[in-house]
Formats: structure tokens, sequence, C-alpha cells
């Protein structure tokens, strides 16, 4: 049996599944990272046009919670039955999480292309940056099941013990995103347009990739037609452990559109395109942390499966001190060399000097964030599910949204909504981790 977690070092299992993640995850980001830079750089509309893509970003991510909803939900489950021994139960988790996938890509595809138009007014838009985020979003839509599909069924490959063909799901498909976004957006001249298709056509090349592994013989699991029939007890299962990374993501979006509306209001077009940035460098300097948390989980879920309690106290302890460790490192970055990150992503010398200040806000106390991912990774990891959901919503829902309306509105201006995420990243990370500390890790036979 491939993919045996209960041997060898924890940590070094975890870091065996972490590290293919990381460059998964880097040439994924490029999907969209990519465009942004691009786009950022185009002659006279950058700031305009990255302000648009920010608008876009409240559905792209409402389609990433429906993903994580599915994906995240069916692989800890997938990988605990692995652990179990029951591998019939396994097939069926596969088969039930390809099938979720493809129908909800289907209906958020029509409700999201038919309704585009007044949602995007009532994500932030105004009249300027609307027809920017309307012609990339109309494009980008057409990627969603392609999207979902290699996105989600990407975690199951991982969980089988194949973290390097995993990674090669995403690096085919963003590595041709860098080659086809130069190509569609200047040498064919389309622009915002063009970026778009570059990245559907990625997406597409990976989305294809995940299922000929599906349907491969490398695959131990086998997706059959009897199998894949809704099976509402399992479906309900399945929802309720991804019901906390599709609160992650729908309390993003939430974020997002609050961020973007008040960032309107209090300092126009300019700051919606400053928090796009400001997101992008976020994205980057997650990614290790992501690709770490993610690797833990079914090295934790296995071993949690196989009752080796002595290695999920392990492999929970490596994860949260290595995070903690990893984010005041980006931290420091961050403080050392803010007029760098901000230039990678525009060539406007007016948002640069604007941006710089907020991205030191931004910033401020990274590291309480990797308190946030251990305690959460773990309460997924063994399918805490309502643990889970409540740290998902404290953090973003319940602080971070509130101190957005609230702070600019008190005397902070654009900071406030600035602000917001370190006041988040502490209080909500901190008692995510110790909750997780004192009910389940202490708690372990």
């Amino acid at each position: 049996m491939t993919g045996n977690f209960s041997e060898g070092r924890t940590w070094r299992n975890i870091v065996s599944q972490s590290v293919p993640l990381l460059f998964a995850q880097l040439v994924q980001l490029l999907y969209n990272v990519v465009d942004r830079i691009y786009i950022g750089h185009l002659h006279d509309i950058g700031s305009i046009a990255l302000t648009g893509i920010g608008l876009a970003f409240p559905l792209t991510t409402l389609i990433a919670a429906f993903t994580n909803l599915f994906g995240m939900g069916g692989t800890p489950l997938f990988s605990i039955a692995r652990g179990a021994g029951e591998h019939k139960k396994a097939e069926k988790i596969l088969s039930q999480c390809l099938m979720l996938l493809t129908a909800s890509s289907f209906i958020l595809f029509a409700v999201c292309f038919a309704f585009r138009k007044p949602v995007l007014y009532a994500f932030g838009a105004s009249d300027e940056s609307f027809g920017y985020a309307d012609r990339y979003l109309k494009i980008y839509l057409f990627g969603t099941t392609f999207s979902m599909i290699s996105t989600g069924l990407n975690g199951f490959i991982n969980a089988q013990g194949f973290p390097k063909t995993g990674m090669l799901t995403i690096f085919i498909g963003a590595a041709l995103n860098l080659v086809l976004d130069p190509l569609f957006i200047f040498a064919f001249d389309m622009g915002i347009e063009g970026a778009a298709i570059a990245t559907v056509i990625s997406q597409a090349v990976s989305a294809v990739w995940v299922m000929l592994f599906i349907f491969g013989k490398k695959n131990i699991y086998r997706v059959s037609k009897d199998k894949i029939i809704p099976d509402p007890v399992l479906i309900s299962r399945i929802i309720a452990v991804g019901l906390a990374g599709f609160i992650m993501q729908a309390t993003s979006c939430l974020v997002q559109i609050v961020s973007n509306l008040t960032l309107r209001d209090f300092g126009g077009d300019i700051y919606v395109g400053i928090m796009t940035v400001l997101n992008s460098i976020r994205d980057i300097f997650m990614l290790p942390i992501n690709s770490l948390t993610n690797g833990a989980q079914p090295v934790i879920s296995y071993n949690y499966g196989a009752k080796k309690y002595s290695r999920v106290r392990e492999g929970i302890k490596f994860t949260a001190a290595t995070g903690f460790v990893y984010t005041v490192i980006a931290w420091a970055a961050v403080l050392l060399i803010p007029h760098f990150l901000m230039s990678v992503f525009t060539s406007d010398s007016r948002m640069i000097e604007m941006g710089v200040s907020s991205l030191k806000i931004y910033f401020f106390g990274f590291c309480f964030m990797s308190m946030q991912f251990a305690g959460q990774s773990t309460f997924v990891s063994l399918s805490c599910t309502k643990r889970a959901i409540f740290f998902s919503l404290l953090r973003k829902a319940i602080i971070v949204v509130p101190l957005t309306i609230i702070l600019p509105r008190i005397g902070f201006g654009v900071n406030g909504v600035f602000l917001a995420e370190p006041v988040s990243n502490l209080f909500g990370g901190a008692a995510c981790f110790l909750t997780m500390w004192f009910t389940l890790y202490r708690k372990l036979p």
C-alpha cells in the first residue's frame, strides 16, 4: 500500500508531503498572480485594470469555497478510511467528491455568469472600474469546472502518497499560463481579456491531467458508476468536514466585499487596487504555511485513523512550531523590502507610495496567523467540524468584518480597513490554537 504514514519519522512524512505541495501551490498561485503582475503594468490603464481584477476576487473566492467544501471535506475522510483499512469506503468517498465538484461547478457558472453585473456593483465597482472587472470575469468563469476539478481532486492524489504527481497537476497548467499570458495580453494585444483566456486554457490542461490520473492505472482507488450515485449520508459527512474550509473561503469572500466597499467610499478606486496588491503579496507569503498544514493533514488523519496517537501529537507540534518560525521571517521581509514588493505588481508610483504604509499595517503581527492555521488544520484533520467551523467564523466574520466597517468610521480612515487584519490574527489565532491545544491535543489517548 502506497503512502503508509504510520511508518518513518512523522516530521519527515509531513515534509515529504509539504515540499511537493509547496512547489505545486507556488505554481498554482501563478495562475492569478501572474495575471495581476502583467495587468498591473499595462500602459496607462494598469492601476484601474488591477482594481477591476480586485472586484472579481469575491466571485473567484466563492468558487474556491465550494471547491474546499467538497475537496477538503472528502480528503480527510478518505485518509482516515485508508488508515483504518476501509478501502471500499475510500473509493466511494472519492467517487462522491468527483460527482459533487462537477455538479456544483455547472451551477456556479450559470449563476455567476447570469448575475455578474449587479453582483460586481454590489461588490464595490464604480462605473469606471466595472468594465475592466466584467471583461475579465465573463471569460474567467468558463474555467469554473476545470478549476474545481483540478484543485478539488488533487488532494486525493496527494493523500495516496503521490505528492509529486499532485505537484505536476498544477505545474503543467501554471507553466502554460506563464507562456500564454504575455502571448495573449501583449502579442495578441488582448489586454485583460487575454489574461482570462490564458488562465482558462491553463486550468483546462490541469483538469485533464487530474482526470487522467483518477481514471488511470496509478490510482489505487477506482471511480465507478455504482459509487458515484449520490449517497445522502456520505455527502452530509463530506459537507460537515469541508464546511470549515468552505466557511474560511466564504468569509474571505465577505471580507473582500466589505473591504472593497469601504475602501471605495473612504479612498476611491486606487485603494481597491492597493488591496488587490496586498492580497497578492499575502497569498505569496502564506504559501509555505498553507503547504505545511495541507501536507500535515493527510499524515495526521492517517495516524489518527490508525490509532497512532503519539504520531498525531508529533505532527501537530512540528506543524505549529515550523509555521510560527516561518511567519516571523515573512513579517521581517515585509518590513525590509515593502517598496520592492509593491513594485512587482504595479509601475504606478502613486499606488506604490500609498501602498507601502498600508502594507506594513496589514502585515503587522503576521506570525499570529500561524496559530490559526495550526489549530484549524488539526481540527479538520481529526474531523472536529464544529470547532473548525466556529474558529473559521470567529476570525473573519466576527472580528474582521465588523472592524473593517467600524474602524474607518471612528477616525482611522482607510487605514482602519488594513488594521482589521492584524487584530484578527492576534485574537482569532490565539483563541483557535489555545482551544485546540487544551481541548484536543492534551486529551488525545
